[in-house]
């Protein structure tokens, strides 16, 4: 039953190899957020056929996604953590939202245009339909808050659009979510481009620090991470790179950004890199060990996605049949 906590929405795609920037920004804080909030977090597979994916990785890498969920430190007892695909509820309610989603609103969406340019020869309506099933993933839950950074805004004001349209014409029946606004998760750049966000997709492998690499990929990684030629650590945008180190360190230690510049001070580039490598295997290698633990766990993981998704359904079903009903579907008979 559902108690006097908002309810929180958030999801990753099983697609690709989690960054460090994934688990620093997003992954580690709802950790806490479920606290505080009931939760539910996705592994929202459904979204990720929008591009060709191979049936067997995708498999394989959904069931991973979900055992990181719960290395991370994700209680299934206090969160509910599911499978997208797992839940029929979403596919159905996307269905009925499209029908009070407009063209114009669609075509608006920036997301896609960038999509369809990396994906010519693959534009389908998926894609394009893409910010109305994540709008049903929302509302789905009557989500109070929402996690979402600033790639993702366009879609949650346009799940609030549908949402406020819909209650205007049947009454209330959706929460209107808001963009949950809390501490905010460190923000990872790419070590080679420290302009831009540290990405899963990048083609440049040196780019990003992925969750399962070795410790000494890792250390490898950061030696060759781009700085600049001023030669002294400071915290400022001027020197992006830098910058993008001292986050990393300070989000894998806990130091304030004040006392790692101390730390650092009259330090070396490489004496840097070195001790921002360790910061981050000290984090990875016990999460990689746990993963690996979990792996083995078939039964265990087995009864927590069973158990996930039925109490991802029964939240999911009370606000379908409150749809349905809205809307003028026939009663079904049970």
């Amino acid at each position: 039953m559902l108690d006097d906590r908002k309810v929180l929405f958030s999801g990753m795609q099983a697609t690709g190899n989690l960054t460090l920037g994934n688990y620093l920004g997003a992954l580690k804080n709802w950790v806490k957020l479920s606290d505080d909030y009931l939760c539910f977090y996705s592994v929202v597979d459904m979204h990720s056929i929008t591009v060709r994916q191979d049936p067997a990785t995708l498999r394989k890498r959904a069931r991973a996604l979900m055992i990181l969920y719960i290395a991370a430190g994700i209680d299934p007892e206090k969160a509910v953590i599911y499978f997208q695909s797992h839940v029929s509820a979403h596919a159905e309610l996307a269905w009925i939202l499209d029908c009070y989603t407009y063209m114009g609103e669609m075509n608006r969406m920036t997301q896609f245009k960038d999509k369809s340019a990396k994906h010519a020869d693959n534009i389908n309506v998926g894609l394009f339909a893409y910010p109305v099933l994540m709008a049903a993933d929302i509302l789905l839950y009557q989500t109070d808050l929402v996690p979402v950074g600033i790639d993702q805004m366009q879609h949650l004001e346009i799940c609030r659009d549908i949402a406020m349209r819909f209650n205007n014409i049947y009454g209330p029946t959706f929460t209107i979510p808001e963009a949950y606004i809390g501490k905010v998760g460190a923000k990872i750049m790419s070590l080679q481009d420290p302009l831009k966000k540290m990405s899963k997709s990048d083609e440049n492998p040196n780019a990003s620090i992925y969750l399962m690499d070795d410790p000494d990929t890792i250390r490898r990684k950061f030696k060759r991470a781009v700085t600049d030629s001023e030669a002294c650590i400071a915290y400022r945008d001027e020197q992006p790179g830098i910058k993008n180190l001292l986050d990393i360190y300070c989000a894998c230690t806990g130091t304030g950004t004040a006392d790692a510049v101390k730390a650092f001070e009259g330090r070396g580039y490489g004496e840097l890199k070195e001790a921002v490598g360790e910061s981050v295997v000290a984090v990875l290698e016990p999460l990689q060990k746990r993963c690996a633990e979990l792996t083995k766990e078939k039964d265990y993981i087995d009864g927590i996605i069973k158990a996930n998704a039925e109490k991802a359904a029964y939240f999911a079903s009370k606000t379908l049949r409150k749809v349905h009903r809205k809307i003028g579907f026939p009663d079904r008979i049970r």
